[in-house]
């Protein structure tokens, strides 16, 4: 097989497990809390990144590693994963799942946005344009199929789905700026992650009454959404003879997923659902192809 079928093949792999997250986690929330879920998954994916860096000789470097690193990375930890998926899960906790899964979904337009403030990046005019059709976009997935009444159901669920986005759009600019070795960092983020994680649960005594469905399913999501995932995707993009080939498939995560809600979740998948959804994607395009 050819290095770029089987990029194509592990990126397809990848797709298919990002696109069943959403489900994953509208499920898995109904038999366990947010703060509980969170937990289960936050330590499979530090093990699956800590398997990743051994296995690839990176865990050495450890021992090197600053002392502006380490509080860099307990700072990064903070926001992702613990803060960022603790208000995603809560969103999805209130939202239907077709809702939250696509309002997460418009961090690439605030990192441009972001960019400007942070990284003092200059912003093209097409950028304001590319930001309404998201908003647009927003908007009719937060009306849940109903847009002439020109106001947001659950309106806080909203806010917390919109927020986790710019809550990992600031999490990748701060990294951007730091630099350094990805794969380190990420698991640097991911063991404090799991101290705060841990310490909330022993505060809160989240240790009872858990429900192993719903662990199970974390589980899952610790490795489907960030361990095992992030190494097929990796792996496609180094295999792949151009980084777009990859990067543009991932689109279309968004609407399998809609698929999956719709047959496990049970959830009716509203026409303003899947409307919203493209005008998010369109407008993410047309800012990265750079059409004007």
């Amino acid at each position: 097989m050819k290095n770029q079928n089987k990029a194509y093949l592990y990126a397809g792999i990848a797709i298919f497990f990002w696109s069943t997250v959403a489900s994953v986690f509208k499920i898995g929330l109904s038999k366990i809390n947010f703060i509980q879920f969170l937990f289960f998954a936050t330590i499979t994916s530090f093990l699956i990144l800590l398997l990743i860096n051994i296995f690839s000789g990176k865990l050495r470097n450890l021992a090197v590693t600053g002392k502006k690193t380490y509080l860099f990375a307990a700072l990064m930890g903070a926001l992702n994963p613990f803060i960022y998926y603790l208000v995603l899960f809560k969103a999805y906790e209130i939202l239907p799942a077709q809702v939250a899964q696509p309002l997460n979904m418009i961090w690439p337009i605030l990192i441009v946005f972001l960019s400007v403030l942070i990284l003092k990046q200059k912003i093209r005019a097409i950028s304001f344009l590319a930001l309404f059709i998201c908003f647009a976009g927003v908007y009719l997935i937060s009306s849940q199929g109903d847009p002439c009444t020109f106001s947001f159901r659950e309106p806080f669920g909203v806010a917390l789905a919109t927020g986790s986005s710019l809550i990992w759009a600031f999490y990748w600019i701060l990294n951007v700026k730091k630099g350094g070795d990805e794969d380190l960092l990420l698991l640097l983020n991911f063991f404090f992650a799991s101290v705060y994680i841990s310490l909330l649960m022993f505060i809160l005594k989240e240790f009872q009454n858990l429900d192993w469905m719903g662990v199970g399913l974390a589980i899952y999501s610790g490795a489907f959404e960030m361990g095992i995932t992030f190494l097929l995707w990796i792996k496609a993009m180094k295999l792949s003879q151009s980084n777009d080939r990859i990067s543009n498939l991932v689109y279309l995560a968004p609407f399998l997923s809609l698929v999956f809600i719709h047959f496990f979740v049970g959830e009716t998948i509203f026409v303003t659902s899947i409307a919203g959804l493209t005008l998010i994607v369109v407008g993410i395009i047309i800012e990265k192809i750079r059409l004007f």
